[in-house]
């Protein structure tokens, strides 16, 4: 039994020995890289918003549901705000009140006193031109024709503030008139915003609220967008400057776990996120999958630069990025160039026939 177990004993370790060596030992190989920038994003309708109530309220009454499909200016919610419709109410009959038509009596009345004025001025004059005429013949005293000077003196100042409070009055009615409306037309507008409508042709994807609920301007009613969406991830700052608009993307998505899309992307906002160190990046998908949501999640690779037939090595056989591990265990220094997640390109320091082993630290 003895030589049996020496050449049993032989074998298990030839297996062992041979096997890890073979696994582990590998040489480089020609193959294509691509250097990319890796970011994490989510998917986004485009043109996603947030509908907000413009003024405190109880909601009354929720006009769609999860899914419709709204046109620009369609209900979405109806509030309930007793003190806006009561200022509507006032400014309504203030409004009436103050219309320049309804307050034209008033200015008959004063026109009434500038004609009395007008016929008082025209008389005293016709009065004062006879005492004047009697007074160049020596007829009447000098008393009376100062009184009668005096007296049209009196009536063309009277006709002068007649037409005065007039123009005065005139300008105040039609004032009153003006501001009350514009007032009328504020009320209405705020009592408008009771109603809140879409702001574009899309989908309701959301509604956070319910019937009864109180809502403000500082929680989200529900969430709108197009039909069609677009991908949005951040790109940090240490690498922004390698992107630009339409370069290729590849995507990556849970829910499409076997599939790589292809995307370019559309636009680079300016503005850096200090919070993040980061900037919003978005893409379009050159051929959008079948079926997708809002938030759904994805990563991304931005193609950055391609080298066809390369000596690459497997990037976790690189230690500490500028060594790799040889056949007898000793280290040799690389040069190395582009990397993906999978893959380095050698330039320097081993050859296609050179062995390397997967170190164990």
């Amino acid at each position: 039994m003895k030589p049996y177990s020496n050449i049993f004993h032989c074998l298990f370790l030839f297996l062992v020995f041979g096997c890890s060596q073979s696994t582990e030992t590998i040489i480089p190989t020609k193959s294509n890289i691509t250097e990319s920038v890796y970011a994490a994003g989510i998917v986004k309708s485009n043109h996603q918003y947030e509908v907000f109530a413009e003024l405190n309220g109880k909601i009354e009454t929720i006009f769609v549901k999860e899914g419709d499909f709204v046109q620009k200016g369609t209900p979405l919610f109806q509030l309930e705000n007793n003190s806006t419709k009561l200022s509507t109410k006032n400014a309504l009959a203030t409004a009436f009140s103050n219309d320049y038509q309804r307050n034209k009596t008033k200015l008959l009345e004063a026109q009434n006193f500038i004609e009395l004025a007008q016929k008082k001025a025209t008389n005293d004059s016709i009065s004062l031109l006879r005492q004047q005429s009697l007074w160049k013949q020596n007829i009447g005293a000098k008393i009376d024709l100062e009184k009668q000077e005096l007296s049209y003196e009196n009536a063309k100042a009277n006709l002068k503030k007649a037409k005065v409070l007039y123009e005065d009055l005139n300008r105040q009615l039609k004032l009153a008139s003006e501001q009350s409306k514009n007032n009328l037309k504020i009320a209405q507008s705020t009592e408008n915003n009771l109603i809140i409508r879409s702001e574009l042709e899309g989908v309701v994807y959301k509604i956070n609220a319910k019937k009864g609920e109180f809502a403000s301007g500082t929680k989200p009613l529900a969430v709108l967008g197009k039909r069609d969406f677009v991908i949005e991830f951040n790109v940090d700052e240490l690498d922004i400057v390698k992107i630009k608009n339409g370069q290729k993307v590849m995507v990556r998505m849970d829910s499409y776990k076997d599939q790589v899309f292809e995307a370019t992307i559309s636009f680079i906002y300016p503005m850096m996120d200090e919070r993040k160190r980061a900037f919003r990046v978005e893409a379009l998908f050159t051929k959008t999958p079948k079926v997708l949501y809002p938030n759904l999640s994805l990563e991304v690779n931005i193609l950055i630069k391609e080298k066809t037939n390369v000596l690459t090595i497997p990037s976790n056989y690189l230690i500490n990025d500028t060594a790799v591990m040889l056949e007898d265990g000793t280290l040799r220094s690389i040069k190395t160039g582009l990397k993906d997640f999978n893959t380095v390109e050698v330039l320097g320091g081993i050859d296609e026939h050179t062995k390397i082993k997967l170190s164990k630290e």
